[in-house]
């Protein structure tokens, strides 16, 4: 059964979306972020996590379950065999790393488009779960859903900034996401001493992608932090991370309980 890619439908609708970070394989931490109904779609981050295939099938699942999608962020050498593996799952975003000119743009969107004579894409006809297993969906309803898939792209090497209008004029180019630390790496810097200059080239990109007709997306943390971000033209909101929520608990809420327990014993 075909699934409504509810990004896309967002972006060709004009409005904006909100999702959260997941770092766990388990698909129940998906479906548990899923169900509270905030989200629009949940991003796996499988470049920091260890995972196999059969999770990623259990991760679409749990976000099918609630009406959220799902976007996968991918590492730069192995992004074509991942992309296409949880496309078949039912991931309807990709999140594409480490990208540093136009062409390499070009051919991540090569090969996650389907190969007909319509997309003149390089993926295949996957009996998979996208199309519901032994030929369910009709071919031309399956390169429409392909095609679809919402195709998104770090902005986070000194190149990819010098290329920065280039890549907005790619079609198939969807979105754009700054990624400072990476940025902050591949510049020779630590991110902080250099946040103004990161600031700058966040807000440079966020400028050509509008002018190109290219959504940007930002990662907040509080609710405060989106309000640079909207005076700037962005509707598009990651917030939070896992990982990081659990940390910020485990070194406040943990470490004042443990400093309660240290005072008791004295």
């Amino acid at each position: 059964m075909m699934k409504e890619n509810k990004l896309r439908r967002i972006l060709k609708e004009g409005k904006g979306s909100v999702s959260t970070r997941i770092w766990s394989p388990w698909a129940t931490m998906m479906e548990a972020a899923a169900a509270t109904g905030h989200f629009d779609y949940l991003e796996f981050v499988a470049e920091y996590s260890p995972y196999d295939l059969q999770q990623m099938e259990n991760m679409a699942r749990a976000c099918e379950l609630h009406d959220a999608g799902c976007m996968i962020k991918v590492d730069f050498q192995n992004r074509f065999y991942v992309a296409q593996k949880a496309m078949a799952a039912g991931f309807q975003a990709i999140l594409f790393t480490d990208h540093k000119t136009p062409e390499e743009v070009e051919e991540s969107i090569y090969m996650t488009m389907p190969d007909c004579p319509e997309y003149k894409g390089r993926f295949g006809f996957p009996n998979n779960r996208w199309i519901s297993f032994n030929g369910y969906i009709p071919q031309l309803d399956y390169a429409k859903m392909c095609a679809d898939t919402v195709r998104v792209f770090m902005v986070e090497k000194a190149d990819t900034m010098k290329n920065i209008e280039a890549i907005c004029k790619v079609p198939g180019v969807d979105m754009l996401q700054f990624g400072p630390s990476d940025f902050s790496l591949n510049n020779g810097w630590n991110r902080a001493d250099h946040m103004e200059d990161c600031k700058k080239a966040e807000e440079d990109m966020i400028r050509c992608a509008l002018e190109n007709g290219v959504q940007p997306r930002c990662e907040i943390y509080t609710l405060e932090d989106a309000e640079r971000y909207k005076e700037l033209g962005v509707k598009h909101f990651s917030i939070g991370d896992e990982l990081k929520i659990l940390k910020d608990y485990w070194n406040t809420t943990g470490k004042a309980v443990k400093d309660l327990r240290d005072a008791m014993e004295k």
